[in-house]
């Protein structure tokens, strides 16, 4: 009808409007010696795989180089209805990624009429993040629920397409791999999942300079999105013996 071709048309336009914003990026700024000069990119990111859905939890510490300019920046950006993004890298490259992905998602769903798969978000996620890769700097973890494979994490660094039971990411990231290696069990149910996701949130906040604040965590189930926060006098405690 007239009401679905003009949907289709202005999430055609929205598209186009996003591919031209990407294609338009500065490249990275050169140093009087003709080297790209360093971006900061401190973050910690993570989603966990679980019997039935996905946790997604990062930091809300948005950084740039010594300075924090955001202490409670949103890193958990939806992508469609049961399907989201933990961004890691330049804030801007992040978010001009996610929100291409959203148009074009958007229109696949109204060309479809069906809701798109969790693998064609993180394909898509992929494939521009590939494209722009001199011009961007920017690593997206895509997660979520969907009819045919249940709940799904992906990791598209570099140019690769993994699906993985659980993924961390971000400068934070680095001080984990020790926790979350022992601390994960096949099999671990819901709440086990966000305690986990918490636990290595907190620790990398605890250690990882450029990653601080909150901790924003999203459950994506086949009965819909819950979203919370954990604030500062909730965040689980760590203690050097």
């Amino acid at each position: 009808g007239t009401a679905r071709s003009q949907s289709l048309t202005f999430a055609l336009r929205s598209v186009v409007a996003e591919e031209a914003a990407l294609r338009g990026l500065r490249r990275p700024t050169m140093d009087s010696g003709g080297r790209a000069q360093k971006i900061s990119t401190g973050t910690t990111i993570m989603a966990v795989e679980f019997d039935g859905g996905v946790v997604v939890g990062s930091d809300s510490r948005v950084s740039a180089g010594e300075s924090v300019t955001n202490r409670f920046f949103n890193k958990l950006e939806r992508l469609h209805h049961q399907i989201y993004c933990a961004l890691s890298g330049s804030a801007a490259d992040a978010q001009a990624i996610s929100d291409t992905v959203h148009y074009q998602l958007e229109l696949h769903s109204l060309d479809m009429d069906e809701t798109p798969l969790v693998l064609a978000a993180a394909t898509l996620v992929r494939n521009i993040s590939y494209k722009h890769k001199e011009e961007l700097s920017a690593h997206l973890m895509v997660a979520g629920w969907d009819h045919k494979r249940g709940g799904q994490v992906y990791g598209t660094m570099g140019g690769m397409l993994t699906r993985q039971p659980f993924a961390i990411g971000g400068s934070g990231s680095t001080y984990i791999y020790g926790y979350v290696d022992s601390a994960y069990k096949p099999g671990m149910t819901q709440e086990e999942c966000r305690q986990f996701t918490k636990n290595a949130i907190a620790l990398a906040i605890s250690r990882d300079g450029s990653s601080g604040g909150v901790i924003y965590l999203v459950t994506i189930t086949e009965a819909g999105v819950k979203e919370e926060v954990v604030l500062g006098d909730e965040l689980p405690q760590f203690y050097d013996k």
